[in-house]
């Protein structure tokens, strides 16, 4: 399918999603919105698709939400309605993607834009790359998720912090703060993301997609009730090609040839 503000690229099991307005530091309007929760829940049906990696043409990973294309808008607008139809669903597709996700922050993440990084599993960001919540010089709460993935990951006075105050944080506070998971020179960038990537698309997807569930799960579950749930997915990865390839290879000491089956 051919989209006009992303790019979808498929090559050797990894589909990259490019954000694709670079002019506006790649802003998101309805249709970047629309079209790239599309290119999610297109992942999630295709077999041959085993790991994701969005991030954004030129400069900037994305700079939220286009604020220009919203004051455009005549008659009443409602945000919370925006929300809902629009990156509520996005932030959805994105977790319930039970393949990994990498978010290749290659500049400025800002407001919508960081919630769109967070709901990735991974982060890799250019040293170039940062990330600042902006909601509060327009009067607004952050949204997109961030409430929902920041504290889990930074805590709450760093994430309420970021918040308030508006404050640009750069690549190597990210990575200290446990925000991101590597950093990377600007040469050496694409190429990181991509040996991430194929490393992740050759490995045991099935795996890799059911601990993403158990994971979230366990957030809000008991000890018990987890210990339960992660004996009933253990079955199902049990039962699994990759577990008996994987087997096999560790006995027959060499590289496991896994399908994602």
């Amino acid at each position: 399918m051919s989209y006009e503000t992303i790019l979808f690229d498929l090559t050797d099991g990894v589909a990259t999603i490019t954000l694709n307005r670079p002019d506006t530091l790649n802003a998101f309007n309805d249709t970047m919105i629309r079209e790239t929760t599309h290119a999610f829940k297109q992942a999630a049906r295709n077999r041959d698709i085993r790991c994701v990696v969005i991030t954004g043409a030129g400069r900037g990973f994305s700079s939220g939400q286009d604020l220009a294309d919203v004051q455009a808008r005549e008659g009443d607008f409602s945000i919370g309605d925006h929300l809902r139809h629009g990156y509520h669903r996005l932030i959805q597709a994105m977790v319930r993607l039970e393949k990994p996700v990498i978010a290749a922050v290659n500049g400025v993440a800002a407001g919508a834009g960081v919630g769109v990084a967070l709901a990735a599993d991974l982060r890799i960001a250019s040293e170039k790359a940062s990330f600042i919540l902006a909601f509060s010089r327009v009067g607004l709460i952050p949204d997109s998720g961030v409430n929902w993935f920041l504290p889990r990951l930074i805590g709450y006075a760093r994430a309420y912090q970021m918040a308030i105050t508006a404050e640009k944080v750069r690549a190597d506070q990210a990575l200290a703060w446990g925000m991101v998971n590597a950093v990377v020179s600007p040469d050496a960038f694409q190429d990181e993301v991509n040996a991430w990537a194929q490393r992740l698309a050759s490995g045991p997807s099935l795996a890799f997609g059911l601990t993403k569930r158990a994971m979230h799960r366990a957030l809000t579950q008991t000890l018990d009730d987890a210990l339960a749930y992660e004996a009933h997915l253990q079955e199902i990865a049990g039962r699994s090609h990759d577990y008996r390839e994987g087997v096999q290879a560790f006995l027959e000491k060499r590289p496991p040839q896994f399908t994602g089956s």
